[in-house]
C-alpha cells in the first residue's frame, strides 16, 4: 500500500541513503507484541558446556583429526574483533599456545572441553550479546548454541556456524565492514594530533585557517574528500563541500561551515569510532528479527524518526527530526512499545513528577499561572476546581493538572499513544522552531515529532477515511477525538551512536545520555 504523503515528507531510500537513513528500519524493529516478553540476559556458558558433553552421543573430537578442527576454531576465535568482540574473552591465544605445545603437553581432555566452552561462548555472544539489554522480548528465539556447534562439528562448517550465529540483519554486516575500515584507520594513525583552535567563531569558504591541511587530510581519510583537492591553508569551497558531507554523517547542521561542533567531531580519533561501532553491534544483538508491516523507529541520540511498511515494495519511508528527553533531567527511556491509538486535540495530563517539580512551585508564586497557561486542576471525580482551591488540592495529591487543547497545549494537535508504565508517547508540539537546533534533548521524556500530520496519516493507514485532507481537518482546533488504529504499530526507542547508511557510509552522533560509557563498563565487568 502506498500513501499519498506530501513529497517533503517522503523519499525513496536510494535518494536519502547519504543521510541518517539506511536500512536501520529493517534492523531495529521487534516482533509484534514483543513488549510483553521478558528481558533477555547473557547465556550461562557453564550450562551449555555441560549439555555439549552430556548424553550418549558426545561431540566429534577437536583433536581427533590431527587438530584441524581445533586450529580452525582458534583462527575463528582470534577473528573476534571483526565482530566487535574481544578474543581474550575466549582465551584464543592461550588455546593456540596449548595446541602448539605438542600432544604430550596439551592435556587433551581438558583442551577438548575448553575449546568447546570457548566456541559456545563465542556463538552465544554473537547471537544474544554479552550483557543484558533491558528490552522485554519474546522468548521464542530458536537459536541453541549447543545444537548449532554440534551441527557445525558434524558437517565441518565451523566458519559458517560463526557467520550464521550473528543476527540475520543487513545492518550487522555493514557495521562490521565500517568497523574494519575504522580499525585500519586507527592502526595507521595511532597519533591523532589536535586541530589548531579556530581564530574566529566560524570559518567560511575563502577564509584562512592554520588547520586547513589537517582538516583536509582527515576528510580524505574518512572518504568525504577527493584526494586531488588543492592544498594550502585556505578553507576552499571544495573543502566546505566535504565538510558538509562530514556533517551529514555526524548529525551536525549541514552548513559547510567550520565551527566548534564540526571541529570537535573531526577531533575524535578513529579508535573512539571503533568503540562506537563495536557497541552498536552489541546493541543490535539484543533485538529480535523484524516482522513485515508498519513500524516506527526512533534513534534517540540521532534525534531521528523513521517509519516504513515492510510490505511496500517501493521502499518508501518517512523520516523526520524529533525532540527527545533532556539528558540532564528526563532522558527518554529505551523500550519497545505498541502504538494503539491517536488523540487529536488532546488534553495534556501533566505527570505528577512535573506537577511537584514545576507546576506547584509556580502556582504558589503566581495564582494566575494555571489560567494563563490554559491549565486546570481536576479532582479525582473529574470536577474542574476553582483556582482558589487548586493549590491545596494539588499539594496533597487529591487533584491533578491538565492542559486544555489549543495552541498552547504542550502536546500540540495530536498524541500518538503507546500505553506503557512510564507514560511515554509521541506527540506534536507548538514549538516548531526547536527542530532547527542540532542538539534536541529538550523534552520531559516524551518524543516530539516534526511532521505529525505525515506520521498520523502513516500509522492510520486508511487512505479512504484518513487522507491528507481528513488528517489536516482533525488537526485543526476542535473537540478531542480518539482514533484506535486498526493494527498496532511497533515503536522501537533505540540508542546507537554509530550506524551506517545503505551504501556503507559510517554515521556517528554524540552520546547524549552517556550510555556508551555505561555499556563499555558493563562489558569490562562481564
Amino acid at each position: 500500500m502506498t500513501m499519498d504523503l506530501p513529497a517533503v515528507y517522503r523519499a525513496p531510500m536510494n535518494v536519502i541513503a547519504s543521510r541518517w537513513i539506511c536500512c536501520l528500519l529493517f534492523v531495529l524493529v521487534p516482533a509484534l507484541g514483543a513488549a510483553q516478553g521478558a528481558p533477555r540476559g547473557p547465556v550461562d556458558v557453564r550450562t551449555l558446556t555441560a549439555r555439549l558433553h552430556a548424553g550418549d552421543a558426545p561431540p566429534p573430537s577437536w583433536l581427533g583429526d590431527g587438530g584441524v578442527r581445533a586450529r580452525e576454531a582458534v583462527r575463528l576465535l582470534r577473528a573476534a574483533p571483526a565482530h566487535g568482540l574481544d578474543p581474550a574473552r575466549y582465551d584464543a591465544d592461550g588455546l593456540a599456545e596449548r595446541l602448539d605445545a605438542g600432544p604430550d603437553k596439551m592435556a587433551a581432555p581438558t583442551l577438548e572441553r575448553d575449546l568447546g566452552t570457548a566456541m559456545l561462548q563465542y556463538l552465544a555472544d554473537l547471537h544474544f550479546g554479552r550483557v543484558a539489554s533491558g528490552y522485554r522480548l519474546p522468548s521464542d528465539d530458536a537459536f541453541d548454541p549447543v545444537d548449532h556447534l554440534r551441527q557445525a562439528l558434524r558437517t565441518g562448517r565451523l566458519a559458517e556456524a560463526v557467520d550464521t550465529a550473528a543476527p540475520p540483519i543487513p545492518m550487522v554486516r555493514r557495521v562490521e565492514a565500517a568497523l574494519a575500515r575504522y580499525r585500519a584507520l586507527a592502526a595507521a594513525n595511532p597519533h591523532w594530533p589536535d586541530l589548531p583552535p579556530l581564530p574566529v567563531k566560524r570559518i567560511e569558504p575563502g577564509m584562512h585557517y592554520a588547520g586547513a591541511a589537517l582538516v583536509r587530510e582527515r576528510l580524505r581519510l574518512f572518504g568525504d574528500l577527493d584526494a586531488d583537492t588543492p592544498a594550502g591553508d585556505v578553507y576552499t569551497p571544495e573543502l566546505a563541500a566535504a565538510v558538509r558531507r562530514f556533517q551529514a554523517r555526524h548529525g551536525l547542521a549541514e552548513d559547510g561551515v567550520l565551527g566548534a561542533g564540526t571541529l570537535a567531531a573531526l577531533a575524535v580519533p578513529p579508535a573512539r569510532r571503533v568503540t562506537q561501532l563495536a557497541l552498536t553491534l552489541e546493541r543490535l544483538r539484543w533485538l529480535p528479527r523484524p516482522p513485515q508491516g508498519r513500524v516506527v523507529v526512533v534513534d534517540v541520540p540521532a534525534y531521528r524518526l523513521w517509519a516504513f511498511d515492510g510490505r511496500d515494495a517501493t521502499g518508501q519511508l518517512l523520516e523526520m527530526r524529533v525532540i527527545v528527553g533532556a539528558a540532564a533531567r528526563t532522558p527518554t527511556p529505551l523500550f519497545i512499545g505498541q502504538m494503539r491509538y491517536l488523540e487529536f486535540n488532546p488534553y495534556w495530563n501533566v505527570p505528577r513528577s512535573i506537577e511537584k517539580a514545576e507546576i506547584i512551585p509556580k502556582l504558589a508564586r503566581d495564582p494566575g499561572y494555571l489560567a494563563r497557561n490554559e491549565m486546570e486542576a481536576v479532582s479525582a471525580a473529574g470536577e474542574v476546581l476553582p483556582d482558589a482551591a487548586a493549590l491545596a488540592a494539588l499539594r496533597v495529591g487529591t487533584a491533578r493538572v491538565r492542559q486544555r487543547p489549543g495552541p498552547r497545549n504542550a502536546l500540540g494537535a495530536v498524541k500518538f499513544a503507546m500505553p506503557n508504565p512510564m507514560n511515554i508517547y509521541l506527540h506534536s508540539t507548538s514549538a516548531q522552531e526547536l527542530f532547527a537546533r542540532s542538539r534536541r534533548d529538550l523534552s520531559h521524556g516524551c518524543i516530539r515529532v516534526e511532521h505529525p500530520a505525515a506520521l498520523a496519516q502513516f500509522v492510520l493507514a486508511d487512505p479512504e477515511r484518513w487522507n491528507a485532507d481528513a488528517v489536516a481537518a482533525a488537526l485543526r482546533p476542535g473537540r478531542t477525538v480518539t482514533v484506535t488504529l486498526r493494527e498496532a504499530v511497533p515503536v522501537v526507542l533505540f540508542y546507537a551512536t554509530a550506524l551506517t547508511d545503505r551504501d556503507g557510509r559510517a554515521l556517528f552522533t554524540d552520546d547524549i545520555y552517556g550510555l556508551d560509557e555505561q555499556l563499555v563498563q558493563a562489558l569490562r565487568a562481564d
